[in-house]
Parts: structure tokens; sequence; C-alpha cells
């Protein structure tokens, strides 16, 4: 197994820029350096 290279406050915050302000996954991922995937997973 893998351990997660990202805190869990950076995952929350990742998610909530997505489902709480409103900002698509795609620019939020470009924001931040993740893949789209790696949001949806």
């Amino acid at each position: 197994m893998s351990s997660s290279k990202f805190s869990d406050e950076f995952k929350r915050d990742a998610i909530a820029q997505i489902t709480e302000r409103g900002y698509p996954v795609r620019e939020v991922s470009e924001r931040l350096g993740v893949s789209p995937y790696s949001l949806y997973a």
C-alpha cells in the first residue's frame, strides 16, 4: 500500500473548494498541481 503524500487538511480544503465554493474540478486540480482523477478519488 502506498501512503498519501497529501495531508488530510489539504484534501479537505481541495474538496471544499469544489463542493462548497463551486469551483470546477479542473480549475482546482490545476491550481493545486494534482490530477483531476486524484480529486475524484
